[in-house]
């Protein structure tokens, strides 16, 4: 950042897909948005630029040429924690799982809005500096850990437990369980989660948050996310364990 002018720093997006005019596409978009591009075409090319230029964020396709998008997420997230939207031509929820198994953020499916895809890339990158401020905070400011129905969550490390175990969760897995954490045996809205945790005004894209609460019940157990069926989701409190 800038001392005399106080402009925010320029982030790095790194673009992967094998389709030229796709690639290109979204990286003429995302330049226009002010942020630094850098463009890749297939999977060993996607690994050595986020080895060089250290992305704030990847947008990442699912079928790539050398090796695929789920090989790329699970490589580049092994070498640095970086937020990954994955494209997929598949809705498929099985495939989207297996994303999101492998360290993805969140997804899009082809064809898709660009206007779209930079609120979603706007989105990860606020949810990341949310996250670093909530790490700097200390004392009296710093957020206590929740503990219930035999999990401990703590918002302020970023870390949580599952009946003493520690759980491995993608970023968007865990601000969606501190949101839940926040008021347990209380049903949240799918509208809600949406604007809170994806930063997403309107309520659309409901779709998302139930393959989020699908993997983080696969972590944290099923049993402790209750579904509120056309409306949301609750953290059990365990009163009735």
């Amino acid at each position: 950042m800038s001392p005399d002018t106080g402009t925010p720093p320029r982030r790095t997006v790194l673009v992967v897909e094998d389709e030229p005019l796709i690639n290109q596409a979204v990286a003429d978009r995302l330049r226009a948005e002010r942020y630094d591009v850098v463009q890749a075409w297939d999977g060993p090319g996607a690994v050595a630029a986020h080895a060089e230029h250290s992305p704030d964020v990847v947008v990442l396709d699912v079928m790539l040429p050398g090796y695929d998008g789920l090989e790329v997420c699970r490589r580049i997230q092994t070498e640095r924690p970086v937020p990954v939207l994955m494209l997929t031509a598949r809705a498929d929820e099985a495939d989207v799982l297996v994303g999101l198994g492998v360290g993805a953020d969140d997804y899009l499916t082809k064809p898709f809005r660009m206007r779209e895809l930079v609120a979603r890339v706007g989105a990860l990158l606020r949810r990341v500096e949310r996250a670093a401020e909530l790490h700097e905070l200390a004392g009296p400011q710093r957020p206590q850990p929740v503990e219930l129905n035999g999990l401990r969550v703590d918002a302020a490390a970023r870390r949580v437990w599952a009946d003493g175990d520690e759980v491995r969760l993608t970023p968007t897995e865990f601000d969606l369980l501190v949101c839940l954490a926040a008021e347990p045996g209380t049903v949240v809205t799918r509208e809600r989660l949406l604007a809170e945790v994806w930063g997403w005004p309107g309520g659309s894209g409901t779709r998302t948050v139930d393959s989020h609460v699908k993997g983080l019940r696969a972590k944290v157990g099923s049993d402790r996310i209750r579904t509120a069926h056309g409306v949301g989701y609750a953290l059990e409190t365990g009163a009735d364990r």
